[in-house]
């Protein structure tokens, strides 16, 4: 069976030592937000877009440092982890949907949630300082890992 990849991106939103995630109800869990790269989009400008429709705030990913210089291309600034996750496996074990996703770390200016109509209610989501991902069993490995991360990262930067 051939496995299908999807291009995502995902933004960590950081605001005065905090996280924002939401529940998603459909797969019981709580992510930040993030979704799938349009065709005429590049991975940065997904995560700023879904960080906008999902949480209604803009945010400033952190820019990493890049110098390379070519004739024949250009450089995209590198997201700060880019993850595999496998989205469906089947009962033989076989991999058919798997997301390929750019994980950026951005900051807020502010925690005035106000999602766009058909996205999550502004109730679905919360703050978590790392105190509180590290503390909380209903998250993921990879929310509390990489949540961690990004506050630590813009709190450094701040």
């Amino acid at each position: 069976m051939e496995t299908t990849r999807h291009f995502t991106a995902t933004a960590y939103v950081v605001h005065d030592g905090a996280l924002a995630l939401h529940h998603h109800d459909r797969l019981d869990m709580w992510l930040a937000p993030g979704g799938h790269v349009e065709r005429d989009e590049r991975p940065r400008e997904t995560a700023r877009r879904e960080v906008r429709e999902e949480v209604g705030l803009d945010v400033d990913l952190l820019e990493p440092e890049t110098a390379l210089d070519v004739e024949a291309g250009r450089e995209l600034p590198p997201a700060e982890h880019v993850m595999l996750f496998d989205i469906n496996v089947h009962p033989d074990g076989e991999v058919g949907h798997q997301h390929v996703d750019f994980v950026y770390f951005g900051v807020a200016a502010d925690r005035e949630i106000a999602p766009a109509d058909g996205e999550a209610g502004a109730d679905e989501w919360e703050w978590f300082t790392a105190a509180d991902l590290r503390d909380d069993d209903a998250l993921t490995s990879e929310v509390v890992q990489i949540g961690t991360q990004a506050i630590e990262r813009v709190e450094a930067e701040a």
